[in-house]
């Protein structure tokens, strides 16, 4: 991390599943798949997004390429961003099976990736945002607000608590229950671990952050099985005076 900016949150800084442990991320496509489509979910992001293929995106926290590897077969340029080496690694292995020669790598995040190319046609972020407490994940979207081209389209998806706090001990615990019945035990433990130290938030807040970036939401779906709420929202024209 830069000197100057000593202050920043460190996004390497561990919290949760430890997603730089080449042990963790070999499991991870394994983990995920049972209860993930990764080429349905991709298809619906770019369909959502009107992607094509003089286009350019960012995904921020590409993970093992879930959305970059079929993002990359319809679009000008990926850059895929993570903040972990061992989920680009994996993901390079991937792309190069498929010879997929215009994805740009970056290790890094909402908060330190520096877009320096022109400003790009979307960006996507799946499950991302909660690995920044509040006032970061503001500083995150209004950072890939700048990357994003006026009119430009954003595909945000994250654990979001959209319930009446009130209720948070009965939620989590059917959460966690069903999740075990489903998905066995090893992945109940990661969602203990999820609620318990990493930053997901209010639905409102979300709601109202992506405002204060400048983004119009188009349209919101809930997820209620994984707490979950994609947005797909459009960057604001900038009006100009005169």
């Amino acid at each position: 991390m830069n000197d100057v900016y000593k202050w920043q949150y460190d996004e390497k800084k561990h919290h949760g599943v430890d997603y730089a442990d080449y042990g963790v991320v070999a499991k991870y496509d394994e983990q995920h798949t049972r209860f993930r489509d990764y080429k349905k979910n991709a298809e619906d992001i770019i369909n959502a997004l009107g992607l094509e293929s003089e286009q350019t995106v960012i995904d921020m926290g590409c993970g093992t390429g879930a959305f970059v590897l079929h993002a990359a077969q319809c679009c000008k340029t990926v850059y895929a961003v993570d903040i972990s080496e061992a989920m680009l690694e994996c993901l390079k292995n991937k792309a190069s099976k498929l010879i997929l020669n215009n994805i740009r790598y970056h290790q890094a995040g909402f908060l330190t990736y520096n877009h320096t190319d022109a400003p790009v046609d979307a960006v996507v972020s799946v499950a991302v945002l909660h690995h920044l407490p509040d006032f970061w994940k503001l500083i995150g979207l209004n950072r890939v607000a700048d990357m994003l081209r006026p009119g430009g389209r954003m595909c945000l998806f994250d654990v979001v608590y959209s319930f009446d706090a009130k209720e948070h001990r009965n939620v989590f615990n059917q959460w966690i229950l069903s999740t075990k019945e489903k998905l066995g035990e090893e992945f109940a433990n990661e969602l203990v671990t999820h609620i318990r130290d990493e930053y997901s938030t209010c639905d409102w807040i979300v709601e109202g952050m992506l405002e204060k970036c400048g983004f119009f939401v188009n349209e919101k779906k809930a997820l209620p099985t994984m707490l979950g709420t994609t947005y797909i929202c459009t960057k604001k024209e900038v009006l100009t005076s005169g």
